[in-house]
């Protein structure tokens, strides 16, 4: 009998920068991260139609995590065949595989128990919501902690036109309000 999941797909390449692969896989954090926290929030909603979102959107998330656990495993093993020099972005990577492991294992969880009947296995399931948000709030932080900042390139300030000291006391003698008129 065939898997009915699909194969997970395998995104993640060193390219010429692993900390832009680092920061690729911080932006799909976040991406989990918010959907955890909004099928946290419609769970906690009193009608049947937003608890049933909550779920919906638990599976989402639950699917997202499956795929960015992959990614991360793909590039922990990307990594381990690098140079000698990414010590310790491995140690760093290795701790997120573990934080990506448990929050996959959470989301499946919340997303099993809340697919139950029962009012207990539905409240075992927001509970477990709630910790998949929490762990995704971890993970998309220590994810960001990893990553040095992106400095921009500086600009070139040849092109901003000059200020145009004219044209700022036509708009100021326009905008003046009127003494006494309050």
């Amino acid at each position: 009998m065939s898997d009915p999941r699909p194969v997970p797909r395998a995104v993640v390449s060193l390219g010429d920068d692993p900390h832009q692969t680092l920061r690729l896989l911080g932006a799909r954090a976040h991406q989990l991260r918010a959907t955890t926290r909004a099928a946290d929030h419609y769970n906690a909603q009193d009608s049947t139609e937003d608890r049933n979102t909550g779920s919906w959107l638990m599976s989402c998330a639950l699917q997202l995590a499956e795929e960015l656990a992959t990614d991360i495993d793909g590039f922990a093993r990307a990594l381990r065949d690098s140079p000698a020099d990414a010590t310790v972005l491995r140690q760093t990577v290795s701790a997120l595989r573990v934080r990506t492991h448990q929050l996959h294992a959470a989301a499946r969880a919340a997303d099993h128990f809340l697919d139950q009947d029962t009012h207990e296995d539905r409240d075992t399931g927001s509970w477990l919501v709630a910790t998949a948000h929490g762990l995704a709030q971890k993970l998309a932080g220590e994810i960001d902690d990893s990553v040095a900042p992106l400095r921009r390139p500086a600009l070139d300030k040849g092109m901003i036109e000059p200020h145009d000291a004219q044209f700022a006391r036509r708009v100021a003698a326009a905008t003046t309000p009127v003494r006494g008129a309050a």
